[in-house]
This record gives structure tokens, C-alpha cells and sequence, in this order.
């Protein structure tokens, strides 16, 4: 397992409940593959853990799954063509949004959702403040797709939460302020990401600037795998560029029977006459406000639409 800091990587065996780090840095013979935090790694050197120890990362293992995004939608310009791992074989994504101060966003959960879907990995809506207000608006929205989701409230025991995190490697993503730093401070006591401030780490950099991978603690005499977490730090888009046109619809599971009697080369716009969602919607099979979201990622994703100031990512559903 891997933690990336300015050239150097904090692995940990997975073989053990123990999280003793091994620093090691990445072989030359590698090449230009990348390390990101997730990755199975083969170790040589020293790989005692003692201080002052350097191993040698020599191979990285097959990944089961890799979660990207991008700065931008639109693959013509250089943020969309630049894609960032976030992490590899994660198979759950947390989308930690707050039901208040900030309110929810549910265009970034539906842009987490594509990357998800596009990525093989499980989604877990995590509603955070739960005492400032209630669930009932944002679930509402989501109420054709069946996704999963916990509650969290200050104070509030987290055994629902671990309950879905438990054997699993769980990636964390969510708006800075929505209680994700906080979230993972109660659940992994030791792990002390900054919360609401910047911290003097190094130079000077903020604990949550970079992503970390974190066992979650044994609870009681279990010797079972509690499960892993990684933060990520607070992002304020989700970019899709990498995502095709057609994988957009895998995030919304619950347009795609309305679009089976489309001509094959419908793009699903407003611009699309005959597209068929307009009817499917109209017979009340979905939410309008979930085929809004959608064609909204469509033209974002062609450049019509600066997807980091759309109102549909800054305010809950009305």
C-alpha cells in the first residue's frame, strides 16, 4: 500500500494488521510508470521500517482498478487532456457531501458517480451534518438508483460507517467544508489530517494536500480486516474528460431504458429532436431534474459549459 510524498513512498505490508511504514523510492528500472497511492508494490533493500531505511519499489502489481479525473471536461483543452489518478484499486468511492453549511452539490455526487461507474468501483454516499438538516431533499433525487448511504452527525456512533468500509479499500472525495477531514480524524484517531486550517507539515503544506492511505484500527480482539480509507484532499471539480460521451450515461442508470428506442446516433442533447428521453421523462419514468444533470455533463463535456461554475454543482436540487 502507498503514501506519495516529493519522491519518496510509504508502504505498508499487506500481509499484517501492523502499520509500521516502509519508505522507499521508486526503482530506476521502472521507467516512467507511475506510483500512485493504492498501488501493490514489490519491495527490495531495506525493508525494515528502522529510521533513516530506503527500499526499492521494483514492480507494481496489476491494478484491479484505477479512479481518474481531470481538471476540465472537454479533452481538447490541456486540462481535459491531462488525467490525474487518484488513486488505484480502490473498490468503493465515499462521496462525502454536507446536507448543510455547505448544502450538497449534487452535480459533483453525479460527476463522482460517472467516475465510479466508469471505474469499476462501488459508490457510498456519505451525508455528513445530519443535524443541520435533513436527507430527504438529496435522497429524493437519487431515489431511482438505489445508492447506498450513511448518515453522520457530530457525536454520533460510526458503526454504519465502518460496517460499509470494513475488508474494503475505500477512496474518500468530497468539497473542502463538508466534514471529510473531520470524518476521518474520528474514524483513524491517529491520523490528524488538518481540519478547516493549514498545518505546518514540511514546509509549510497543508496535511490534506495530498492523498493518504490509512488501515482503519482493529476494533477489540478481531483480528479480521478492518478495511482501508484514502483521503483525498477538498477538490472543487470532478472533470470528465477522459470519460466518453456514451460511458456519461453509466452515471445515470436511470435514464438509460429511455434511451433504447434512441436512433444510434443520438447524442441525447436538447438539440436531439427525436431523442426519446424527453418522452420517457414526460411519462414520469425519471426525475427531469436527473436528464437536466445529464445533458448539462454533455455539454460541458463539448466545451459549451464551464463545468466549475454551473450553478448545478454549487446548489442542492430544488
Amino acid at each position: 500500500m502507498i503514501t506519495v510524498d516529493r519522491g519518496r513512498y510509504g508502504c505498508v505490508r499487506e500481509d499484517t494488521i501492523d502499520t509500521e511504514l516502509i519508505t522507499a523510492m521508486r526503482a530506476r528500472e521502472l521507467g516512467r510508470k507511475s506510483v500512485v497511492v493504492g498501488d501493490r508494490v514489490a519491495l527490495v533493500g531495506d525493508i525494515s521500517g528502522a529510521p533513516g531505511a530506503l527500499a526499492r519499489i521494483v514492480r507494481i502489481g496489476e491494478r484491479t482498478s484505477v479512479l481518474r479525473r481531470t481538471a476540465d471536461d472537454d479533452d481538447t483543452t490541456p486540462e481535459g487532456r491531462l488525467e490525474r489518478v487518484v488513486v488505484a484499486n480502490a473498490d468503493q468511492l465515499v462521496i462525502v457531501s454536507a446536507l448543510a453549511d455547505p448544502p450538497p452539490r449534487t452535480g459533483f455526487i453525479d460527476r463522482c458517480l460517472v467516475a465510479a461507474y466508469d471505474a469499476g468501483v462501488e459508490p457510498l454516499l456519505c451525508l455528513t451534518k445530519a443535524d443541520l438538516a435533513g436527507p430527504e431533499q438529496v435522497l429524493d433525487y437519487y431515489a431511482e438508483l438505489d445508492l447506498p448511504y450513511v448518515l453522520v452527525r457530530p457525536g454520533s456512533d460510526l458503526d454504519d460507517v465502518r460496517k460499509r468500509l470494513a475488508g474494503r479499500l475505500s477512496v474518500m472525495v468530497g468539497h473542502s467544508g463538508v466534514g471529510k477531514s473531520t470524518l476521518v480524524n474520528r474514524l483513524v484517531p491517529d491520523a490528524l489530517r488538518a481540519v478547516g486550517a493549514v498545518s505546518a507539515v514540511g514546509k509549510g503544506r497543508h496535511t490534506s494536500t495530498s492523498a493518504v492511505a490509512l488501515r482503519l484500527p482493529v476494533v477489540g480482539k478481531s483480528r479480521k480486516d478492518p478495511g482501508w480509507i484514502i483521503d483525498t484532499p477538498g477538490i472543487r471539480s470532478f472533470g470528465l474528460a477522459h470519460v466518453s460521451a456514451e460511458s456519461l450515461l453509466h452515471g445515470f442508470p436511470d435514464l438509460v431504458e429511455g434511451t433504447l428506442e434512441d436512433q444510434p446516433n443520438c447524442g441525447h442533447t436538447a438539440a436531439d429532436a427525436e431523442c426519446r428521453l424527453d418522452a420517457w421523462i414526460a411519462g414520469g419514468h425519471a426525475d427531469p431534474r436527473r436528464l437536466a444533470s445529464y445533458r448539462r455533463l454533455l455539454s460541458s463535456r463539448a466545451g459549451d459549459l464551464d463545468q466549475r461554475d454551473h450553478p448545478a454543482d454549487e446548489h442542492p436540487p430544488a
